[in-house]
């Protein structure tokens, strides 16, 4: 099937040749074109500028995506899909408003985000949405009433993406506002990239190539691509919507399955399209090798993705799924648009055989050694090469993109000299193109402008000192400050500026934890992982801020930097120059400084509450122990009536008992399943080398804590990520049971965690103010005021009863009493202190924090016995509880 000029596309795509002779939609696809190659000039202007800007890489992708993919993508799809279903085309003004408003959407998002303008960057969001789901109802509305023909199913793969990119909208204004929260940000960031890519992009690729790949090789269509496009599009765009929303939601396993399911669907795409080649030479060898590349990228990208959410946690998969966009930006989308418009350009710009003939030639001079240097560029972008390699690679990348770009802004020229007035063309058709043309001349301009100031001014000027200094600077000056996350401070911790002053912030997290940094009133790096590094634009300064971390408690032990004015700046409260603004306030919560005493704990506990169970279980046999420990926040009842905010081991405070002898080998896993914030683990009763053990682990990560229990005794075990003054007061400790040697059995063995209770949010600065003051809001055993008071322990008369007891603090000890009996044994850090076959007796267990012992004592009678901590303050506050004694 070929047309009268010899051209099989002209019936493949619905649109005989000389229906692209009106030369109002010629001057359409001119000026939509060129302004894909501004966006593109941008992309590269702002790679070329990462060694001076570190947003540039933001930007460049962005520029592409936003800029040049999604203008290519809106003009495209409305073609294709006008041709596919032998609808009619839409009104050309419309289109144009819907491509203006989709431009200007992305020039606002990228400049609200570089200016932090959250205003800006979300009215570019909405913007570019709108004409997005503009462009959606469009392609529906085509579908009604329009002939269709066996293409017609490709037109869902274009709705389809239009829906991901409104999704995708969502999710960057989210991330780019910091709405989204630290919590959230990573699993948001995973989606955002993922309907961004293998939606907005992806899917409109494996559409668009079951027509074009047959017409660009000049092959008859296989007969099964109509079902097969059906089932395709279900698996892609099905698993993309899974998968986005296990990203969102934090799930792995759903992350997983939906990946699983796009790339067994691009398996099948695959597959059709391998099926049509054929020895015949193709119409045009270069789209053809590059539209191959493009798809072989796309799959690579797919199954990598595939590998790297499947061995990773989501939170560590996203170091792995961002050194995957190269390959995906530059080694599919790049290509697929490369490949596209070497075929389709000449199509949509010409009017016969020779005229399409000969700007094919132009547009494929030196097609192999493009097609070479791009991929080689993408495999030393992707793979984990030295950097040196690296550079090469996006050297490479720079140069092929500049080199395809040359010959395609040559096509538009020369194309535009052939509708000139005099030539080819009426007045009223002039300015059907005109307004276009120059639209897009004026986009191009405005963006060029844009991408030269954001370049100038990324610049390091002159007067730019390093971290710390503080010589003074004239109004107007701009200065750039190095700043550095580590060991929960913030280095420097205080900035001197002149008022008027410019400032940039360079921040490095160089912590094995994950932070950011908040100006007050300004903007927020994202979550920053070791070694990332972010610039903040803080603007003019002309009063006196604080930045700090935002994660829960980071804050309030110590994570934050005074920017203090010199030269005529007032504080954000108005207080004196050099203060710290904040405190409480910008915590954003409300927290309890009610002190002791102030809670009822005689009200009864909520229906449904049960108290932690103080029953030691019996050793488990063997000789090896094996205990998985989910770091994790959960709201528990930790007082009557009173529920509040934890952060656990598996869901308790104190966490789970671990109880042995000696010689036993341990070997406990931490899984951190709090999304907010890095957790370690320290057990006393192992002696190790801390370093590797004991590190604190990222959101979703785990380690293996491995000790051999050489010593009896009652160990702590607890948090060992700092502040752990916050980690062990809001929860994370627990207790660990080494039997002494020959341990007699007793009737009853009960463990006590004592600790202390601190309400209000966790780490929030009033609560850890009172941590360092030491003034809880109340004491407890096992993590609940007065729970055993309410729910008494139980034995009989006659019975022994021992007690373990560990204290947790963090800063309080105990002295363990029960009233009515006396001590016969006490066991205190390894050794007895006192034994039933000597005279003696005792009252109470005295322990320092973190230690820990034992006492036991025969009850003589019924009745019922109070244990108490004998300071009477803690008694009376909630460390009180009772045993139960029947006859």
């Amino acid at each position: 099937m070929t047309s009268k000029d010899g051209d099989p596309a002209a019936v493949r795509m619905g649109r005989p040749a000389g229906r692209f002779k009106a030369s109002g939609l010629r001057g359409r696809h001119l000026a939509a074109h060129a302004l894909v190659a501004a966006w593109a000039v941008l992309a590269l202007v702002a790679a070329s500028a990462q060694p001076v800007l570190p947003v540039a890489r933001w930007l460049a992708v962005h520029l592409f995506l936003l800029g040049a993919a999604t203008t290519a993508i809106m003009v495209w799809s409305e073609h294709f899909a006008t041709a596919m279903l032998h609808a009619r085309r839409p009104d050309r003004r419309w289109s144009d408003a819907r491509l203006a408003g989709a431009n200007a959407g992305a020039a606002g998002v990228l400049g609200g985000v570089w200016a932090d303008l959250p205003v800006l960057t979300g009215a570019g969001c909405a913007l570019l949405a709108a004409a997005v789901a503009a462009h959606l109802v469009v392609l529906v509305r085509m579908g009604r009433g329009a002939l269709g023909g066996r293409l017609a199913p490709i037109a869902d793969y274009y709705r389809a993406a239009a829906v991901a990119l409104v999704a995708g909208a969502v999710l960057g204004w989210l991330l780019a506002t910091g709405r989204a929260g630290p919590g959230h940000f990573g699993g948001l960031r995973l989606a955002h990239v993922h309907v961004t890519l293998l939606g907005w992009i992806g899917l409109p690729v494996l559409g668009t190539l079951f027509m074009l790949w047959p017409t660009v090789l000049g092959v008859r269509m296989a007969e099964r691509t109509t079902r097969l496009a059906r089932r395709v599009l279900g698996a892609t765009g099905g698993g993309l919507a899974v998968a986005a929303t296990g990203m969102a939601a934090g799930s792995r396993p759903a992350a997983v399955l939906g990946i699983a399911a796009y790339a067994a669907g691009l398996g099948l795409a695959v597959q059709l399209l391998a099926c049509t080649v054929r020895r015949r030479p193709a119409i045009s060898k270069g789209a053809a090798w590059t539209l191959a590349a493009a798809t072989a990228w796309l799959c690579v990208g797919v199954l990598a993705d595939l590998v790297v959410l499947a061995v990773r946690p989501l939170a560590q998969a996203q170091d792995g799924v961002t050194a995957l966009v190269p390959a995906l930006l530059i080694g599919m989308v790049a290509q697929v648009l490369a490949g596209a418009l070497t075929y389709l350009l000449p199509i949509v710009l010409t009017g016969g055989p020779k005229e399409r003939a000969a700007l094919r030639a132009v547009l494929e001079r030196g097609w192999p050694l493009r097609l070479a240097a791009l991929n080689i560029a993408v495999a030393l972008l992707a793979l984990p090469v030295p950097g040196p390699l690296g550079r090469v690679g996006a050297g490479l990348a720079a140069g092929s993109g500049a080199a395809f770009l040359v010959p395609v802004v040559r096509v538009l020229l020369r194309s535009g000299r052939v509708l000139r007035p005099d030539a080819r063309e009426t007045g009223a058709e002039r300015r059907q193109w005109r307004w276009p043309v120059l639209w897009g001349a004026a986009a191009g301009t405005v963006l060029i402008m844009l991408a030269a100031l954001v370049v100038n001014d990324g610049r390091l000027t002159p007067g730019t000192t390093g971290a710390g200094g503080t010589a003074a600077m004239g109004t107007g000056a701009t200065r750039t400050v190095e700043v550095t996350l580590a060991d929960m401070r913030i280095r420097p911790s205080r900035i001197e500026v002149a008022a008027g002053t410019a400032l940039r912030l360079k921040v490095t997290n160089a912590d094995t934890q994950r932070h950011d940094l908040k100006v007050e009133g300004g903007p927020t790096t994202p979550m920053l992982s070791q070694g990332r590094t972010h610039v903040l634009d803080v603007g003019r300064i002309t009063r006196t801020r604080q930045a700090w971390c935002t994660l829960p408690g980071h804050r309030a032990a110590g994570m934050t930097m005074d920017i203090v004015v010199t030269g005529g700046g007032t504080t954000a409260a108005g207080a004196p120059r050099g203060g710290t603004a904040g405190g409480a306030g910008h915590e954003g919560h409300t927290a309890s400084a009610a002190g002791p005493g102030a809670l009822d704990l005689s009200a009864p506990f909520t229906p449904g509450w049960r108290p932690r169970a103080a029953d030691l279980s019996p050793a488990p046999g063997g000789t090896v122990h094996r205990t998985e420990l989910h770091a994790v926040q959960a709201t528990v009842e930790v007082a009557p009536g009173v529920r509040q905010q934890r952060w656990t081991f598996g869901g308790t405070a104190p966490g789970p008992t671990l109880h042995g002898r000696i010689g036993d080998v341990f070997e406990i896993t931490l899984v951190n399943d709090d999304p907010g914030m890095g957790h370690g683990i320290d057990f006393h009763a192992g002696s190790l080398s801390p370093d590797k053990p004991m590190r604190t682990i990222p959101p979703g990560q785990r380690l293996v804590y491995r000790f051999r229990a050489e010593r009896a005794g009652a160990w702590l075990y607890h948090c060992s990520t700092a502040p752990m003054l916050q980690h062990i007061g809001n929860g994370m400790y627990g207790a660990v049971v080494i039997d002494p040697p020959g341990l007699e059995k007793a009737d009853h063995e009960y463990v006590l965690v004592t600790s202390q209770l601190y309400l209000g949010t966790p780490g929030s600065a009033a609560q850890t103010a009172r941590m360092r003051q030491n003034a809880p809001d109340a004491w407890a055993f096992n993590g609940v005021a007065n729970q055993y008071a309410q729910r008494p322990l139980r034995v009989r008369a006659g019975e022994r009863a021992r007690f373990w007891l560990v204290a947790a603090g963090p800063s309080d000890g105990v002295a363990f009493h029960i009233v009515g009996t006396v001590f016969d044994t006490v066991y205190k850090e390894g050794a007895y202190l006192l034994r039933p076959d000597q005279p003696g007796g005792a009252q109470a267990l005295d322990l320092a924090p973190a230690q820990g012992g034992f006492v036991e004592t025969v009850f003589p009678e019924a009745g019922h016995y109070a244990f108490v901590d004998h300071d009477m303050r803690r008694a009376e506050a909630g460390a009180h509880g009772m045993v139960e004694v029947t006859g």
